[in-house]
């Protein structure tokens, strides 16, 4: 008959075992007072910490879901163990030697339980560390060097090697007194051809462990090209403890540091995670076997008390095309998180471990500091495909990731992803795109049906009968129109005063003319030689009349030739000069703007060249700004 746990020793372990420090390998917590802590349930998904503790009662309490209980609870629920394993869980944290009663010892009990199983690969582990350092495994450890990872390095993450024979850590474990069986259910062996053999042969090992440290699986790297086995890696397949969408690799060693700084790096590899390790980001895990999903963000978010906003994840990807498929697949996930999420790519597509390698821990510390949002990233990325210099990209790009700003659900912040996505497009209209933003998320206005009605009178324009014109030709501009003011007056003094306009007004190009009708006549005195050529009078404007390609531009002429510019007698030049400045500073307030809008998509960091050259002419434009609405001031 089975053997019971003294009913002593079970109140020893219970008084023994503080449940802060219990929960607090599952959840972070924080002071709530009242001698109370808090933190975010590990039993079910909540945004705002309503699990709480009393280390003074030694018991927790869900208000959310009314989940609770003592720290075996606790443990039975949250390692999905019995009473009498979490019991021994504990007991084994503690130091504490359990004494049963009404039958035999605790091993034969224990026969295939999850305890046994996390002994089992404790002993694998230690065996697998032992290999290590035997002479068949030089070129693990080589593997290993070549990396920059010294005997100290391997040690601290378990490092461990598994030799060539068939059944060598079978044998191994069934003499230290497990079962074939235990050995199957829990991953270790398999049974071969000709009897049971071991998962893992020649390969390069790193432990996987769960919150509370305890080894559950093993990370194999193919080493040797004649390994019949091309898969690079090999993991541990699904058993009753180790389920990889729950495990994070080094997350045992970085947990602490992850609720200390509210912060964690997600890379891609074991190597990449030692290599974080040792260059200074003791926050850095790697998902085993399978891609970062929502049940490792789930675990994430209770080490970060994701509620305060004030947290970071940060993903890491190779800089090459996979990497950046995976940061986008990680976008999609992103929502899940209300801790700020950020991704950082390093240059020339390396990976962490390179990158430590080729330029040192230095490097692989700045390359965490100089993360960007995972969201900026994302838009940028799609941004790439369209040629941002013409209106029809930009309108592409547009509704290619309008969708993707949408998605941002704390609307502050989507509003100002709007106003980014603005600038980095190069599309002026920065409310429409937060207009547009909203609409699309569902929290804007939502458009009107339209609605059937007669049709309205047509409206005349009272300029348009003025003389006769074509049928096709473009509306006339509205003299008292405000915006148009400074066009009208550069084109009066081309063709009233051509010798104080000249070569000035000769460089304006057509952007600078809004007004169909007024940019036909900018062209006909272009095609007639400028205001430069030397013409002048009755002559100049005849030979602007013949360059006009419609009536409609005749009578803009003929209209603008008299209307008197508007300043006073002997003030002309310096009227004219000011005009011409002030549309010369219009056009270069445009340009100021595209650069800028460049800048913003360029990073200083990895296209250093064209970013100083570019802000080098942003200086350039401001200063020449400056001075033309100096001239324009000093003249209007």
């Amino acid at each position: 008959m089975a053997g019971r746990i003294r009913e002593s020793d079970i109140a020893l372990v219970r008084d023994r075992s503080r449940i802060d420090e219990v929960v607090g390998d599952h959840v972070s917590l924080r002071n709530a007072g009242g001698g109370s802590l808090k933190g975010l349930c590990p039993f079910h998904d909540e945004k705002s910490p309503s699990f709480n503790v009393r280390p003074s009662h030694g018991t927790y309490h869900c208000f959310g879901c009314g989940e609770g209980g003592d720290v075996i609870k606790f443990i039975m629920r949250i390692e999905h163990l019995g009473f009498i394993e979490a019991v021994e869980r504990l007991a084994d944290r503690t130091g504490i030697q359990l004494v049963y009663e009404g039958g035999g010892a605790s091993v034969q009990r224990d026969r295939g339980t999850r305890t046994r199983m996390i002994e089992a690969h404790r002993a694998a582990a230690e065996f697998y560390t032992e290999q290590l350092r035997t002479p068949e495994a030089l070129k693990a450890r080589e593997f290993l060097a070549e990396r920059g990872f010294d005997e100290a390095a391997a040690g601290m993450f378990g490092c461990g090697f598994a030799p060539a024979g068939w059944d060598k850590l079978t044998k191994h474990l069934l003499g230290r007194g497990f079962e074939l069986e235990e050995l199957i259910k829990a991953q270790l062996s398999k049974e071969g051809r000709q009897g049971p053999i071991d998962r893992f042969h020649r390969r390069l090992l790193w432990p996987i462990r769960d919150l509370g440290g305890d080894v559950v699986g093993f990370g194999a790297r193919r080493i040797f090209d004649d390994d019949q086995i091309q898969a690079k890696y090999l993991n541990t397949s699904e058993s009753v403890i180790y389920k990889k969408s729950h495990v994070l690799f080094g997350l045992d060693l970085a947990k602490k540091e992850i609720a200390r700084r509210h912060q964690v790096v997600v890379v891609e590899g074991y190597t990449d995670v030692m290599a974080m390790h040792l260059a200074g980001v003791p926050t850095a895990v790697a998902s085993c076997g399978t891609a970062f999903g929502t049940d490792h963000m789930n675990l994430l978010r209770r080490l970060l008390i994701d509620d305060d906003m004030n947290g970071e994840v940060i993903f890491t990807f190779d800089g090459d095309a996979a990497g950046q498929k995976a940061a986008m697949k990680a976008f999609e996930g992103e929502q899940q998180f209300s801790a700020q999420t950020y991704i950082a790519v390093a240059p020339d597509g390396m990976d962490p471990c390179e990158l430590r390698q080729d330029k040192g821990d230095v490097a692989v510390r700045d390359l965490v500091a100089r993360r960007t949002p995972l969201i900026e990233f994302a838009v940028r990325t799609q941004l790439k495909e369209y040629d941002l210099d013409s209106v029809d990209g930009q309108v592409e790009a547009l509704r290619k990731t309008v969708p993707l700003v949408a998605q941002i659900k704390d609307r502050a912040k989507r509003d100002g992803y709007a106003t980014k996505l603005a600038w980095w497009v190069g599309w002026n209209d920065e409310a429409a795109i937060v207009r547009r933003v909203r609409e699309t998320a569902g929290g804007g206005p939502a458009a009107a049906p339209a609605k059937r009605r007669r049709s309205a009178p047509v409206v005349v324009d009272p300029y348009q009968g003025a003389l006769a014109v074509d049928a096709d030709s473009p509306r006339r501009p509205d003299p008292r129109d405000p915006r148009l003011w400074h066009q009208r007056e550069a084109l009066k003094a081309a063709l009233q005063v051509p010798e104080l306009a000249g070569p000035y007004y000769d460089a304006l190009p057509d952007e600078v003319f809004l007004h169909p009708s007024y940019l036909g006549l900018h062209h006909a005195i272009r095609d007639a030689g400028g205001a430069s050529c030397g013409l002048s009078g009755s002559a100049w404007l005849e030979a602007v009349s013949q360059a006009c390609v419609h009536d409609s531009g005749r009578s803009v002429l003929t209209e603008l030739a008299v209307e008197p510019l508007t300043c006073k007698l002997g003030d002309e030049f310096r009227h004219v000069s000011a005009v011409l400045a002030r549309l010369q500073q219009i056009l270069v307030s445009g340009q100021i703007s595209e650069i800028k809008s460049r800048l913003h998509r360029i990073s200083p960091v990895q296209d250093p060249d064209e970013y100083r050259a570019l802000f080098g002419d942003l200086v350039a434009l401001e200063e020449y700004h400056k001075a033309l609405g100096q001239q324009a001031l000093g003249g209007l």
